[in-house]
């Protein structure tokens, strides 16, 4: 009836350093913490499983607070444009991947990056036209902010030399007022929307393959965000009810609702109704990302004093979507980086103040005193990405200035201004490893990187970068009763990893592996060779 995790560091994380012998199961909850010898006593009589944990390290399970599930499954089974280092590399990689498709077929990529490249190239439509043959082109930039369309694409989208940008989006163009093909937020839209469907098996495949990567990550769950980018909303949500079974798939996920989803949603919502499947807060963009200068900034870019970034919505109408939210008891989750959008956001709430569970900011890139006292005076939580530290420095730099840099992601501040933070990647904008995470979180740099950190006042004790992603994910939702530690009566959620974080060194932190990944009681994740080493 029951399961017996035993024989290795548990640790509880209620308080740092506290850790336990084991933990006993029952129907997914933990019933009981201790020492062995006491467990195996007062339940000799209903453990009908005992999993040996040889000395590894339990945590509870990590979640990441904020990703695209079958987003980051399209960028593992699609053309991954995010490690390259040059635009030699890159123009390779589209060539080859055109020369395999049939002379319609869209060219498709994910996660190109300038910033990884020496010259900072960002390729021309005509380039692109090239490259693929004449094959409709369509690139997403790492941040998904930014997209690099070819002639082709632009020409089925209907985007000519007299389009107008549309609202929230930018269509760049050259000096006759042509398109470059380089679109900004709302302006991809345009060419999204022109691009043929993947079929319902893709999204499954790709949700399936997400999970499994989690999985092997250590993470037990996440909070995602994936209902308007598909089609009709049934469609990824099919892809959830048939992915996650509860069965074969054990993941819990928490589900966020693009407001432009919201009506479809709706209709539907109650036959989705799936174990491990909820649905969370209302979605919503009030601006771009720093690395496209779209992250909409209360004064001008230093390295383009021209622009203060993309305001996606009016004062109006973001206060008109909070309100939306509010008729339908729900909380919102809006996207916003740069310290002009945070204080519309919080206006937005302000004028429209949650009556019950907390409203998420989702990255909180740039800050300033005025907007943390509002913060603190709202039920809010942060949903923070560590890892953007280790991606957007030190060319952030030149995109804020040093002024205003200190107050770019500034962590240790949030949190000891005694701010309810979570811990979240985006991928596949970001690597999703958690670990990766705990890192920038704690050193503030890049792997392979050897100084003091970037900003490293702001650095985290291994504690807090774990609490991110434990107790932190947890609260985001308002589940901290339940989930994000090791105690009577929490979901039985763990991960187990080869080594004890509080006592490894920085470098060692990455090199970590996970040896069992434990969602609801059962081992959904077993990397057989640590186990074999044992």
């Amino acid at each position: 009836m029951g399961t017996l995790f035993f024989n290795g560091k548990i640790y509880t994380m209620v308080n740092e350093g506290e850790h336990i012998e084991a933990v006993y199961v029952e129907d997914g909850r933990i019933i009981k913490t201790g020492t062995e010898k006491d467990l195996l006593e007062m339940f000799s009589e209903h453990i009908t499983k005992k999993v040996d944990l040889k000395g590894y390290v339990m945590y509870p399970g990590f979640v990441d607070s904020h990703l695209h599930l079958i987003g980051h499954g399209e960028k593992l089974i699609k053309l991954d444009l995010s490690e390259m280092n040059s635009a030699e590399e890159m123009e390779h990689a589209l060539r080859e991947k055109a020369n395999n498709l049939t002379a319609d077929e869209w060219l498709l990529g994910e996660g190109w990056n300038e910033n990884n490249f020496i010259d900072r190239k960002i390729f021309h439509r005509q380039e692109l036209d090239d490259i693929s043959g004449g094959r409709p082109v369509l690139l997403s930039r790492v941040c998904r902010h930014a997209f690099l369309a070819n002639t082709r694409a632009l020409e089925l989208a209907g985007i000519t030399k007299d389009t107008i940008d549309p609202p929230g989006g930018i269509i760049v163009r050259d000096t006759d007022g042509e398109a470059t093909g380089l679109l900004h937020d709302s302006a991809a839209e345009l060419v999204k929307k022109v691009v043929p469907e993947g079929s319902q098996n893709y999204l499954n495949t790709a949700l399936r393959t997400s999970i499994k990567h989690l999985l092997s990550l250590g993470l037990t769950g996440g909070h995602s965000e994936d209902l308007s980018y598909y089609g009709y909303v049934e469609r990824p949500l099919s892809a959830y009810k048939s992915v996650i079974d509860g069965e074969e798939i054990k993941f819990r996920a928490h589900l966020l609702v693009h407001h432009e989803a919201f009506e479809d949603f709706e209709l539907v919502k109650k036959e989705y109704e799936l174990p491990f499947v909820e649905y969370g807060a209302l979605k919503i963009f009030a601006d771009g990302a720093f690395g496209g200068r779209t992250a909409w900034l209360s004064q001008p870019y230093n390295d383009a004093p021209e622009t203060s970034g993309v305001s996606i919505h009016t004062d109006s109408k973001l206060a008109q979507l909070v309100q939306k939210a509010r008729e339908h008891h729900m909380n919102v989750a809006v996207h916003t980086i740069g310290d002009m959008a945070l204080r519309q956001t919080i206006e937005a709430i302000k004028s429209n103040p949650a009556t019950e569970g907390r409203d998420r900011l989702i990255h909180v890139g740039l800050v300033d005193d005025n907007l943390i006292a509002d913060m603190k005076q709202l039920p809010v939580i942060l949903d923070l990405q560590p890892g953007f530290v280790a991606s957007d420095f030190p060319w952030l730099i030149e995109r804020l200035g040093t002024d205003r840099i200190s107050n770019a992601f500034p962590f240790r501040r949030l949190l000891d201004e005694q701010l309810i933070c979570a811990g979240g990647s985006d991928a596949p904008i970001e690597p999703v490893n958690p670990l990766l995470g705990i890192f920038a979180a704690v050193t503030r740099r890049k792997p392979g990187e050897h100084h003091e950190g970037y900003v490293p006042e702001q650095k985290l004790t291994m504690f807090e970068a774990i609490s991110l992603y434990t107790i932190g994910s947890a609260s985001a939702i308002m589940q901290e009763d339940v989930k994000g530690i090791i105690k009577e009566g929490y979901f039985a959620d763990f991960t187990v990893l080869d080594r004890d974080l509080f006592e490894v060194s920085e470098d060692e932190i990455l090199e970590s592996k996970v040896v069992f990944t434990i969602v609801d009681g059962d081992i959904v994740y077993e990397n057989t060779q640590e186990n074999n080493i044992a």
